[in-house]
């Protein structure tokens, strides 16, 4: 008898790419791990595969049946995780009558009018978006930010949404872009593959990820991009829809560290006055700079995944990576879909990527390789 729980696996390079419907996880593994997995889940029995495996292997019986009986404990069997939240079903929680501050945000032709019920939640949202500010009474969507008994409550066109301790401000932040995109592109969540922690740069026919960790200069070599005929399509919130797989717009601005000022200066000299934030949580001084996208509907397909590093006085490194080393770099800092169909199609187009690994000093020498890569001349 088959197992209710599903897998789904992709051979990518000597590895399985195997992942997991009850927790949505993505794990690489060996091939004749996924393959035992494979039978463990038709039902087949622990002594007919161990059996097998033992005279494949040359192993004895005994090993191969606690190695399987191993693997199907931690799989079949996962530890149960309690998810803190909060005990109530809200139906209790009262929106403010008022609010401080309430901003509207232009997206093209669409107006999202935002509450804040103060200057803290404020901070978490404006900053990014304040580029987009018009001033106006007329509005497509309307999105409410309080604060109740320490947590963060958003509601939008005043359905509940959620709500989030202040330990949780990076997933409230997430969902208030995920609820966002949802209005600009009009796509619900199912609709959409994954967002990626990543910047995304385009050359008005294929867009190109940029990834790698808080630092590795991702922002700034994005910004460096933008200010050399290429466009920003989205910087650090990267979402990719599920019917052709296509990057699309985000209207955040770019997030630029105090340390990248000296570098961009000269391009942006509007960064000279621009508002200073602190990040405490972060330990990070940004900047923010207005992304030179005027089309925030844009979508275009991908061309490839760039693990970007800018390190003092290195010579230029760029050349194609394990898509099983990028993957793994990929996943952990990524939402992705937790629908099977959706699981599926991004297990396809990530096969088809290409990924690269780009270490750079010298701005002009990144420039010309990135170029050289949307042009199929790497």
């Amino acid at each position: 008898m088959e197992r209710a729980s599903k897998f789904l696996y992709k051979v990518v390079e000597d590895k399985t790419i195997t992942w997991f419907k009850n927790s949505n996880e993505y794990l690489v593994l060996e091939n004749t791990t996924a393959d035992i997995l494979k039978r463990l889940n038709k039902g087949i029995s622990v002594t007919e595969i161990a059996t097998a495996l033992s005279k494949k292997l040359a192993v004895p019986l005994e090993k191969t049946i606690d190695f399987i009986l191993d693997l199907e404990k931690r799989v079949f069997n996962p530890k149960t995780t309690v998810e803190t939240e909060i005990v109530n079903d809200y139906r209790d929680i009262k929106k403010p009558k008022e609010f401080e501050y309430t901003k509207f945000y232009k997206i093209n032709s669409i107006v999202i009018k935002v509450n804040f019920s103060d200057e803290f939640e404020l901070s978490l949202v404006h900053p990014k978006f304040s580029h987009l500010e018009i001033e106006s009474t007329d509005y497509t969507h309307e999105f409410i930010v309080f604060n109740n008994n320490g947590f963060i409550f958003l509601y939008v066109n005043k359905e509940f949404i959620g709500a989030w301790s202040k330990k949780e401000i990076h997933y409230f932040q997430g969902k208030f872009s995920m609820q966002f995109i949802q209005k600009i592109h009009q796509k619900e969540e199912k609709e959409w593959m994954g967002v990626f922690h990543a910047s995304a740069v385009s050359n008005g026919e294929k867009a190109m990820l940029f990834l790698g960790d808080s630092g590795n200069g991702k922002s700034t070599s994005l910004a460096l991009l933008q200010a050399n005929g290429f466009t920003c399509l989205a910087d650090d919130f990267v979402p990719v829809d599920i019917e052709k797989q296509d990057v699309y717009s985000f209207p955040a601005a770019i997030s630029i560290k105090k340390n990248s000022l000296e570098t961009l200066l000269p391009l942006y000299p509007e960064l000279e006055t621009s508002a200073e934030y602190h990040f405490k949580r972060l330990n990070k001084i940004v900047r923010f700079l207005q992304p030179n996208n005027s089309n925030f509907f844009a979508h275009l397909p991908c061309k490839g995944l760039v693990f970007i590093k800018y390190e003092k006085d290195a010579a230029l490194v760029c050349s194609k990576i394990s898509k099983i080393e990028a993957f793994q770099q990929l996943v952990p800092d990524s939402w992705l879909s937790p629908e099977i169909e959706n699981a599926q199609v991004f297990l396809d187009w990530f096969a088809r990527l290409d990924c690269y690994q780009l270490t750079y000093s010298n701005n002009k020498e990144m420039i010309q390789t990135v170029s050289n890569i949307f042009n199929n001349e790497l």
